[in-house]
């Protein structure tokens, strides 16, 4: 017989499956437990972590990238004195605590702004190495961490100048919400700098004091932990297929205190393609958020639903293997043995006849062909035939086909209220409040974020026309605009308009918001205009009154800003609740067609004190529970006034709650047992039911008396031996008729029948 041929095979493998699905309901439903801190919400604080790195990243690469820009558009024109580079760049970017220049052949100092700058840290004889001019951390005398940015100002005949910069190590618009905390760590796990936690002479009581201790010990405790584990390749440290930050992250569980539970969140700092480092990656920081969290009183799952679970499976599952067994196998076998038993000459006893299905109706026919070969008649015992033909013609409406879909109806009673009743999270489903936070959190982040990347822009743009003047040629504004567009990414578009609209100097595509007069007077203003919008920037240039650098920005890079794991849905609305940016697909300037949002839009706009705050929700919608979160434009900047929102929403389904977990594996279960009994019995039938159909068809023509088609043997299975001794039958019956006919042209008697024993 083969290997995956016959009966056994599918009846076998089914029994198999069936007992591994009931050891996967027992032990899955049984073991699904809610934690003290749900899975979610750790998984909340390492989504955390990872805006804080990327937030973190961003903003070093831009300090690097605006620092080495201003000293190439410097070095581009005339000399420069050193107090006035200083004060340029000082008048633009405000991002740097301390500047400073050095003249690199006798390390004078030539002008300096802000903090002192530890600039015995820098070996000037190694500038002209490889990473001579890398952005390098340094340690001050009160404790404090200071990255120092560095880059060249060069004119003919004169002595070469080093541009210092130095800026702390702190989080550009993280917004911490209450109980947060959150560290930059260095590769050796030292906490370099950290926002959150209070000095403890910064607070009142001592049981206060104790607090900021604590959290401060256990701080340092994860930083540790956490650059240890940051240290891993991303690719085996990540789960497959898991998208999203493509560093090193993850999430950490503390000690307890007081009810609550240190929760944490790593990720290390990670370029913003796969494997392209920046300036600021080569740094080898981690970023690390840690928060206090509420813990609920433990609750498992009842294990005994998974033991009821599985033990109506073994029911279910031995009920159909008994079906198949008793009236599909054992016939099928025992037909095989009485058909080789006839083609061996062994005809004394009756063919076994099956109660029931085509084995009955092949039973039958073997039982007629017996006899014919007894009597060497080809139409024997009529009455017989005819009585098994009224038979047989009962046993075609409960056939095979009938005890299949028995048995799939049977697991399918199991299967189907599994996937549509039991477990179902309703509206007892138990929602973290610190998820609600987390959401609320994290889109006020984001929205600072965008309103940051905007103001940058508008100052690159400020920078670019204080180094225009009057008598700036178009070819030179040119030049400048060429460079400015390839060291950011963020503009399709840049271009010098003077006051009747005419375009002086022009770089990237073509310009979409020419309005056919002079430039805006809104530093950041939006066109709608064309079929999407587009965000223009606005920077006079000095002592032309009219002209401005205009940049347009690609409506991609804010879409791009907006690709958060685990925010759900993020669109930016303006004041009129027009979607302007998302992170997935929408039409310019659609409403967002949803009240409970527009109605979070406006609470959130609403000032709290002296300014808007933003606000978070959770609600039903069409049976299912959504956490939402609005945050309005807040700060200083030019992009403050273009009145905009950030919300985001998300189904609650897709987080890892206890009610949805439990949820989700029962739903797995019933699938599991769909694909099952999909599999087996699909297998069982085009292996066995359908030939054995055509078999009892075959056999029934045969004893009828056709001796004319052959049969042949598809499978070498219980089916194919049954055809080969049906064939074997046919040709000794064809032997016997024209034995027959040939004695009677003879007139000779034909001989005995043979084969008695």
């Amino acid at each position: 017989m083969s290997l995956l041929g016959g009966i056994r095979p599918p009846i076998t493998v089914l029994s198999v499956l069936l007992l591994a699905l009931a050891g996967f309901t027992a032990l899955s439903l049984g073991s699904v437990r809610e934690d003290k801190l749900p899975a979610a919400v750790l998984t909340s604080q390492q989504h955390f972590a990872e805006d804080g790195a990327i937030a973190l990243r961003a903003s070093l690469d831009e300090s690097v990238t605006d620092l080495n820009r201003a000293a190439a558009l410097f070095s581009a024109g005339k000399p420069v004195a050193p107090d006035a580079v200083l004060d340029r760049i000082g008048s633009v970017y405000q991002k740097w605590r301390g500047t400073a220049v050095v003249e690199i052949t006798s390390g004078r100092l030539l002008a300096a702004r802000g903090e002192n700058l530890p600039l015995t840290a820098v070996d000037r004889t190694k500038l002209a190495g490889e990473g001579g001019l890398a952005p390098r951390m340094v340690k001050l005398a009160n404790g404090e961490t200071r990255l120092l940015t560095l880059s060249l100002l060069s004119w003919k005949d004169q002595p070469q100048q080093l541009l210092v910069a130095s800026s702390s190590l702190r989080f550009p618009g993280i917004s911490l919400g209450n109980f947060r905390s959150i560290a930059v760590v260095g590769p050796d796990g030292d906490v370099l700098s950290n926002d959150g936690i209070p000095e403890p002479e910064m607070v009142l009581t001592d049981l206060q004091r104790d607090d900021v201790k604590r959290d401060t010990k256990q701080l340092k405790s994860f930083a540790k932990t956490a650059a240890k584990r940051a240290k891993a390749n991303p690719l085996t440290a990540k789960e497959p297929g898991s998208g999203g930050f493509l560093g090193v992250s993850g999430s950490l569980m503390g000690g307890e205190f007081g009810g609550d539970r240190a929760a944490a969140g790593y990720a290390r700092l990670a370029g913003p393609e796969p494997g392209v480092g920046t300036d600021a990656t080569s740094l080898q920081l981690t970023v690390v958020a840690m928060v206090n969290v509420a813990q609920n009183p433990e609750r498992t799952s009842d294990a005994f639903a998974g033991l009821v679970l599985a033990g109506a499976l073994l029911l279910v599952g031995a009920l159909v293997i008994a079906v198949l067994i008793g009236t599909v196998q054992r016939p099928l076998i025992t037909l095989f043995l009485d058909s080789r038993r006839l083609t061996r000459g062994d005809l004394t006893r009756p063919v076994a006849v099956p109660r029931g299905g085509e084995a009955a109706r092949i039973g039958t026919a073997l039982e007629r062909l017996r006899q014919q070969l007894l009597e060497g008649a080809d139409d024997a015992t009529d009455s017989a035939g005819s009585g098994s033909g009224r038979r047989g013609g009962l046993l075609r409406r409960t056939g095979a086909r009938t005890l299949v879909a028995v048995c799939a109806v049977l697991l399918l009673a199991w299967c189907v209220p599994l996937g549509l009743l039991v477990n179902r999270a309703g509206n007892d489903v138990v929602v973290p409040q610190q998820l609600v936070n987390d959401q609320r959190e994290r889109t006020d982040t984001l929205n600072d974020r965008i309103r940051r990347a905007l103001n940058e822009g508008h100052a690159d743009l400020l920078s670019v026309a204080s180094l225009m003047g009057e008598d700036t040629d178009p070819g030179h504004m040119r030049t400048i605009l060429d460079r400015t567009l390839q060291e950011h990414l963020r503009y399709q578009s840049l271009y010098v308009l003077d006051g009747s609209g005419k375009v002086l100097a022009q770089a990237g595509g073509g310009p979409q918001a020419i309005e056919g007069k002079g430039p805006r007077k809104d530093p950041i203003a939006v066109h709608a205009g064309g079929k999407e919008p587009v965000v223009v920037g606005t920077a006079e240039i000095p002592g032309r009154d009219g002209t401005a650098v205009v940049g347009e920005f690609r409506i991609d890079f804010l879409n791009s800003l907006l690709r958060r794991p685990g925010l759900g849905e993020i669109r930016v609305v303006d004041s009129k609740h027009r979607i302007i940016a998302s992170n997935s697909g929408y039409r310019a300037f659609e409403k967002l067609d949803d009240d409970r949002l527009d109605a979070l839009v406006e609470g959130s706009a609403l000032k709290v004190g002296m300014s808007p705050r933003p606000g978070s929700v959770l609600y039903r919608s069409g049976g299912d529970h959504v956490i939402a979160a609005a945050a309005p434009f807040v700060g200083g900047g030019a992009a403050k006034q273009m009145d905009w929102t950030v919300v985001s929403w998300q189904s609650v389904k897709g987080l890892a709650i206890h009610e949805y977990s439990l949820q989700n594996r029962t739903v797995l279960a019933g699938l599991l047992g769909l694909a099952v009994g999909a599999a087996s019995l699909g297998w069982l039938w085009i292996v066995v039911i359908g030939p054995l159909r055509e078999l009892a068809r075959r056999a029934e023509s045969l004893a009828d008396g056709d001796r004319r088609t052959v049969l042949y043997p598809r499978n070498h299975d219980e089916v194919g031996a049954v055809t080969r001794s049906l064939e074997i039958i046919r040709q000794q019956l064809q032997q016997r008729q024209q034995q027959r006919k040939q004695a009677e042209a003879g007139g000779q008697p034909s001989s005995a029948p043979a084969g008695r024993n």
